[in-house]
């Protein structure tokens, strides 16, 4: 995670929620939400919350991929190349 600039406390996100969910909307930067000076949440605009999932469910298919190399199963290339073409291509909507 790079630096995070996106610092709020909570009454700024009460008096300028409109402005701020705008903000989360244009980027994918995270908005972390402070409560008397600690940080209490953090909010994600939508795009950056579903791309996020997305990795997480690669990564998950990758550790399963492992598991069961390490148990002696495997699949044969074409069909890992045509899974991974699949997956990749869910990336580009």
């Amino acid at each position: 995670m790079g630096k995070l600039s996106n610092i709020i406390p909570i009454s700024d996100l009460r008096r300028e929620a409109a402005n701020l969910l705008k903000q989360l909307k244009d980027n994918d930067e995270p908005l972390i939400i402070t409560q008397r000076g600690r940080a209490t949440a953090v909010i994600l605009g939508v795009d950056a919350y579903e791309k996020i999932e997305h990795e997480k469910e690669i990564l998950r298919l990758l550790a399963k991929g492992d598991r069961e190399i390490e148990a002696g199963k495997g699949y044969d290339l074409d069909s890992v190349l045509a899974e991974a073409d699949n997956l990749l291509a869910g990336d580009l909507s």
